[in-house]
């Protein structure tokens, strides 16, 4: 895998993932329309780091641009894509519901005809711990039914999988789909809890406690994600030989087809993330508890079984230290 495509080169997970692949001596192109989701400049600024050494490129295009991204393919041979583009959040997707379509539909349709077209040899997405909607047996396994999406953001992660599976069995295009659990760390989004709420503890405002504080999340540090999706890129699926109609597995196929959650393997109470988020800033939150948001889940926990029988990796980084490591960067990056 010399050559990676990573979309969404800029965000979060794009950011840290690009350092982690270039360091262990890949070419990246980086794609990033760079848009005002969330401040532009947070965005410069994780690309910033990446242009301080060589096998870097950003390119600006938006996934929906089909003309646009069909140059692209044209123009570059990818050994592997890995698709960390998406419009994100679930609150949002009740007020702009259709740039969840642009993006994550129009923008995954171009990606999958450019890997297509290119003969890729491994197309790597990610997926969301949302796509869980309205199941409740716990640990979230990835060999449980998923057909119950509670907000559209689900629902078009929900349809990535689908359509990445269309193309490995139309196409035997290889691809692997990655459930991501509550990410969080150094450069996370402004518009996650973290954020939110460390602002606002040092501000001396009011934070939005939602569910009256009954939530339950698994909290996955940034850097167990990257190191998961690393491993992840390197390994093409292959199909799997005991697949059958008869009782199908989500989770695999008789093409090569993967669908796999990266977690911490363990919920943790919204409440002591906030407590232990108090600690490490010195300061306590002024909490206003509000009832459960529209396409919200009351707790999400996950099965990685798979993840550690195929890659030997399981997240482990505990919530003490992501969260002080979280604060650290926080402090020095909003001068605190």
């Amino acid at each position: 895998m010399k050559k990676i495509l990573v979309t969404g080169a800029a965000g979060f997970i794009g950011a840290a993932l690009s350092r982690k692949l270039i360091d262990g001596g890949a070419e990246v192109i980086g794609l990033d329309n760079l848009n005002d989701y969330y401040d532009p400049k947070l965005k410069t600024d994780r690309m910033a780091a990446l242009a301080e050494g060589d096998g870097f490129t950003h390119v600006n295009i938006n996934l929906a641009d089909r003309p646009a991204m069909e140059s692209l393919f044209a123009e570059h041979q990818f050994d592997a894509v890995v698709n960390l583009a998406a419009q994100a959040g679930v609150r949002y997707s009740l007020i702009n519901p259709h740039s969840y379509v642009d993006s994550n539909i129009v923008g995954f349709v171009n990606l999958l005809e450019g890997c297509r077209h290119s003969k890729v040899k491994h197309f790597v997405y990610a997926s969301s711990s949302s796509v869980y909607g309205a199941n409740t047996k716990m640990p979230f396994s990835v060999h449980d039914n998923v057909d119950h999406p509670v907000s559209l953001y689900a629902a078009s992660k929900k349809a990535n999988e689908l359509m990445a599976h269309t193309y490995s069995h139309l196409y035997a295009l290889p691809t692997t789909g990655l459930r991501f659990f509550t990410v969080y760390g150094p450069w996370g989004r402004p518009d996650m809890a973290p954020i939110l709420f460390a602002r606002a503890i040092v501000s001396n405002e009011p934070i939005k406690v939602f569910n009256n504080g009954n939530m339950e999340r698994d909290f996955t540090y940034i850097d167990d994600i990257v190191d998961g999706v690393y491993k992840v890129v390197h390994k093409i699926p292959e199909a799997n030989f005991d697949w059958t109609g008869d009782n199908p597995d989500p989770a695999t196929s008789y093409c090569p087809y993967r669908v796999y959650n990266i977690g911490n393997n363990q919920k943790e109470k919204l409440m002591r993330f906030i407590q232990i988020l108090e600690d490490c800033l010195g300061r306590k939150a002024d909490k206003h508890f509000m009832p459960m948001q529209p396409g919200d889940v009351q707790a999400t926990y996950a099965d990685v079984d798979d993840l550690i029988r195929d890659f030997n990796y399981k997240p482990d980084t505990s919530l003490e230290t992501g969260v002080e490591n979280f604060v650290r960067w926080f402090k020095d990056y909003y001068k605190v």
